[in-house]
């Protein structure tokens, strides 16, 4: 194994912090940061008119001219969480202020800190896949309650390079690392990611924190896995914060 490839939610960070603190401050801000910076914001408004077109939950006329309307449509995809890269974008625009004003802080599990300067220390590539903006990662990663973990990252990954769920988006990540996919291993809390991941040929492990609890999972060193799982991902690599994933044999 030479790489790492991570997710954010429910991996690195609870849940909680993304749904509680980051969408609520955006949204918040979404009508104020729209009418100040329209013009500017040709290149997302145009993807969200594309999106829009094949937007089935949206029953509102959306135009692009109007601040109004085009914050009252952002304000409806980060109420119905959906993937959109347009909205992450924005969205990342706006966290950086509140970052960068101390607002936000960003926490991370426990055991984050020191696996990433292990696998650092070991030589590992480490590398971030997730549904956010490169630039909202990195935020992420740079204002933490432990200090600044950017040093640990080699590259960020977000949806531009493809769905989280679909194997080509795995090969691309693969192609821009210089790796062969079974050189790397991803790292999710997602099932379906992680099955999209090995199909392109990745190792995976399940991520599974307390707020995921399932049936039959006990605490181990502040994390959770199955009884049948070990700690260690993969085999030799040290402990870390995740299970290996039950459906997989690499």
């Amino acid at each position: 194994m030479k790489a790492i490839l991570l997710d954010i939610e429910g991996t690195t960070t609870p849940i909680s912090f993304v749904h509680k603190t980051l969408f609520p401050y955006a949204r918040a801000r979404v009508p104020g940061f729209v009418l100040d910076n329209l013009s500017d914001l040709k290149f997302e408004i145009e993807q969200l008119v594309q999106e829009h077109e094949t937007e089935s939950g949206y029953d509102r006329e959306f135009r692009p001219e109007s601040a109004n309307s085009v914050s009252d449509y952002l304000k409806f995809l980060i109420d119905q969480d959906r993937k959109s890269t347009p909205l992450k974008a924005i969205q990342g625009m706006i966290w950086r202020a509140g970052y960068e004003k101390g607002e936000i802080v960003s926490p991370v599990f426990n055991d984050v800190p020191d696996a990433l300067k292990r696998w650092k220390a070991a030589g590992k590539t480490i590398a971030i896949f997730s549904s956010g903006s490169v630039q909202a990662q990195q935020l992420l990663f740079k204002y933490t309650d432990v200090g600044d973990l950017t040093q640990f990252i080699s590259n960020y990954f977000d949806t531009n390079i493809g769905s989280k769920r679909n194997e080509s988006s795995y090969a691309v990540i693969a192609e821009e690392l210089a790796l062969l996919p079974g050189e790397i291993h991803f790292v999710s809390d997602i099932p379906v990611e992680l099955d999209a991941a090995r199909a392109a040929g990745m190792q995976t492990s399940l991520s599974v924190r307390p707020l995921r609890r399932r049936p039959g999972a006990q605490a181990r060193n502040g994390t959770l896995c199955p009884p049948s799982h070990s700690m260690r991902l993969p085999p030799r690599s040290g402990p870390w914060l995740a299970c290996p994933n039950s459906r997989n044999t690499g």
